[in-house]
């Protein structure tokens, strides 16, 4: 262990000494390497998750050279985790793409950007022109800046006329957006990461926050100064978060849904709930009351393996709190019925007026950096600014501030994530161009996309970062600018922008995303009409207030100036629905019925475990960053089996044997085995972030049929001992960017 603290001070620069370094007082970070004391000090935002942590870049003779948080940012307070300490590293890493490449013959070759960006336009004009407008896919990601994703739904939509345009965040919160649109009317979470502070009670549900969001753990703080409040966490595994809680609820997988509509009935049988705001504010609680009296806390029991016991203290804590805030990520989302699950807790916070006050209510806590940015001002799965593709007023306002006609702006969106995957094999798609994202690793059901990706006349891959599994499939890739590299805004979870600034130049020929797809639309001819005297990103932040102004998300009131200087600015406040009053036609929420359907596929004699999937705190997504940072992928360098010691006992294996798993779709193999009761027996986990053992090669090809969200974490598999002959003959530690 300490050589591997040694290895982390070595890695951010503080008060480590080696005979290959000239060291020097440095006043933050004592006694450092004098290349890594920076000359200055740049203020940012992290690029990794949606906590949004502010941050200071220092850099040396134009490079980065060490990182800090920013002590007078909200969000974090100086504080930051391993991914966003070690964040500098990405910028030289090895790993990067630095020039285009066109596939000649077969092998990708470098290429000028004019031949790059003529050739991209030519053969996505020769195909739509084969084929329609929308046999061209293209998905983008919550990584980009919200500048730079609104000016790609104009290029997209308007420019390439494809309504089938998506972003990589239908795979992590697309079910909270459709949840919160069913109950409110509109998306935006209501709360924000202060209320964790102030409630009186925090429940948990499908959230591991000390893995996926860490320093929201000093937020749900109980030690003796704090405020007093009780943390229930609701995770089938023992997780880092649950290990925190006040009360474990180890519910057995989907049983979510009935353990909220069974605190439901309790709350609503013991008359916890308030009367009065049910009245005034929501719509449906007769049919609603008479729905879950079914759920006693006998059959809720049946169904989660809780005990009466538990179902009914965790009702009685949340409904006789004052303020009760209720937080959730994946586990509540990759379902089938994620975004009805989501209108279950939406319903919690109803019946009980926990919402719109300060410690009161219900959370989803996003995935990526920029996902709420990219939700706000994408032209996907609404139009900007909260719109809604089928509103004609809508449609007409942006026709007005566009400049263009009417009919111009699409009636209906188009094809979702999964389901432009789905007609690129299919043949419907013929042209596919993903920016910033890794679908070979990160899709579920490698099969399908794999096929996906092999089946189209023209892929191309706009990236920081080259090879990927995705750009080995490439007929085109783009090297793109990454965080610290370009200007922008993020908008995090609880609804704050916050500036991300440049710090040093991009390597090689890489440029930043806007600039790209500002050249495109000059070589597609309709620049000067879509993106008038536009020069810089902030031209199209400019634009963006004006298209925000007066909707829910609303950026005309701060400038980019102010969001820097006040360090985040939340749009809407602190809380939303203060008034009681939703974005609906009568402004009242919606009270809705969910059902408790078991998961799609139950394990068998065959196929005997139920396989969980899910993030480990050092690595990213598909790790294109994080294994770059060697740290880092030291740390963590392969994936991992959990089992429980009853079922390890049964197969008679042991700790650290190489094991295999198998389901209907395909096998990923040699896997560390850890026995562990972190997993409950006939449960398996897994960390999704490997290529080399990808856990998308057996995951399901199912989505929720509302967000069209995948059911990454419910799947029937069976374990067996690997085979010598299967095993890998070398470690994969540097192996990230062969496909599998």
């Amino acid at each position: 262990m300490s050589s591997l603290f040694t290895q982390f001070k070595r890695l951010v620069g503080i008060d480590i000494r080696s005979d290959k370094y000239t060291y020097a007082k440095d006043p933050d970070f004592g006694y450092t390497a004098t290349s890594r004391i920076p000359e200055k000090w740049v203020k940012t935002t992290c690029g990794y998750c949606s906590v949004g942590c502010g941050m200071l870049l220092g850099v040396k003779d134009n490079k980065a050279v060490a990182v800090r948080g920013n002590p007078d940012h909200p969000v974090n307070r100086g504080k930051l985790c391993p991914k966003g300490l070690s964040e500098h590293h990405i910028l030289e890493s090895p790993g990067r793409a630095k020039q285009p490449l066109l596939r000649k013959n077969g092998v990708l070759t470098p290429v000028s950007w004019d031949e790059a960006l003529d050739t991209m336009v030519e053969r996505l004009r020769d195909i739509q022109s084969r084929y329609g407008n929308e046999s061209l896919g293209v998905v983008g990601t919550g990584q980009l800046l919200t500048e730079e994703f609104y000016t790609l739904g104009k290029l997209v939509q308007l420019g390439f006329r494809t309504r089938n345009h998506d972003g990589n965040t239908t795979l992590c919160m697309a079910s909270a957006v459709s949840g919160y649109k069913l109950s409110f009317g509109s998306d935006g979470p209501p709360g924000s990461y202060a209320d964790m502070e102030q409630a009186d009670l925090i429940l948990l549900i499908g959230a591991n926050i000390a893995d996926n969001h860490p320093i929201l753990c000093h937020r749900v703080d109980r030690s003796p100064g704090t405020k007093p409040r009780k943390l229930i966490v609701v995770d089938p595994r023992v997780t880092k978060t649950a290990m925190m809680a006040d009360l474990h609820l180890a519910i057995k997988p989907r049983g979510d849904i009935a353990l909220i509509n069974g605190i439901a009935h309790i709350l609503i049988r013991e008359g916890l709930i308030d009367r009065d705001y049910i009245a005034l504010h929501t719509n449906g609680f007769e049919e609603f009351a008479a729905y879950v009296a079914t759920f006693t806390p006998a059959h809720v029991a049946s169904i989660t393996g809780l005990t009466e016991a538990q179902i009914t203290e965790t009702a009685l804590l949340y409904g006789r709190a004052k303020a009760a805030f209720i937080g959730w990520t994946m586990g509540v989302n990759h379902s089938t019925q994620g975004a009805v699950t989501v209108t279950a807790i939406n319903n919690l916070a109803l019946i009980t007026g926990n919402i719109g006050r300060t410690g009161a209510a219900p959370f989803s806590i996003t995935g990526q950096c920029n996902a709420m940015g990219t939700r706000e001002s994408g032209f996907t799965s609404s139009l900007p600014g909260y719109r809604k593709f089928d509103n004609p007023q809508d449609r007409e306002d942006l026709a007005h501030i566009w400049n263009i006609p009417v009919d111009r702006i699409p009636t209906a969106r188009g094809l979702a994530y999964p389901d432009i995957i789905e007609a690129a094999v299919q043949g419907r798609v013929k042209a596919l161009w993903f920016i910033a994202t890794n679908p070979a690793v990160s899709f579920p059901n490698y099969k399908l996309v794999e096929q996906a990706l092999q089946s189209v006349e023209f892929l191309v891959v706009q990236d920081g970062f080259h090879p990927t599994p995705t750009s080995d499939f490439a007929h085109l890739v783009l090297p793109a600018a990454i965080w610290g590299e370009k200007e922008g805004t993020y908008t995090n979870s609880e609804r704050r922008v916050s500036k991300a600034n440049p710090a040093v130049r991009p390597p090689g020929e890489a440029r930043p995303d806007f600039d790209i797809f500002l050249d495109l639309a000059e070589k597609l001819g309709v620049r000067q009409e879509l993106y008038p005297n536009w020069h810089t990103p902030h031209d199209a932040y400019q634009e963006w207030q004006r298209v925000s102004a007066g909707r829910m998300c609303d950026y005309s009131k701060f400038s980019w100036q102010q969001i820097d200087e006040a360090n985040g600015i939340q749009w809407g406040g602190e809380s939303l629905y203060r008034d009681g009053i939703f974005p609906t036609p009568d402004g009242r929420a919606k009270l809705h019925l969910v059902p408790c359907d078991p998961f799609i596929e139950q394990p068998d004699a065959e196929y005997d475990f139920i396989l969980n999937t899910g993030r480990t705190v050092e690595h990213w997504h598909t790790r294109t960053k994080t294994a770059e940072v060697e740290l880092l992928n030291d740390m963590v360098p392969n994936a991992w089996l959990e089992i429980n010691p009853y079922d390890a006992t049964r197969l008679e294996l042991k700790p650290h044997d190489r094991v295999t798993v198998h389901s209907r779709r395909g096998a990923v193999a040699d896997l560390e085995l850890r026995i562990t009761g972190i997993v409950a027996p006939g449960q398996v986990f897994m960390p999704f972030h490997f290529a080399e053992t990808n856990s998308n090669i057996v995951t399901l090809g199912s989505f929720d049929p509302i967000s069209r969200e995948p059911n990454f974490k419910q799947c029937a598999v069976r374990i067996e001992r690997t085979p010598m002959r299967d095993r890998r003959r070398a470690s994969p530690q540097r192996s990230v960017r062969h496909r599998p």
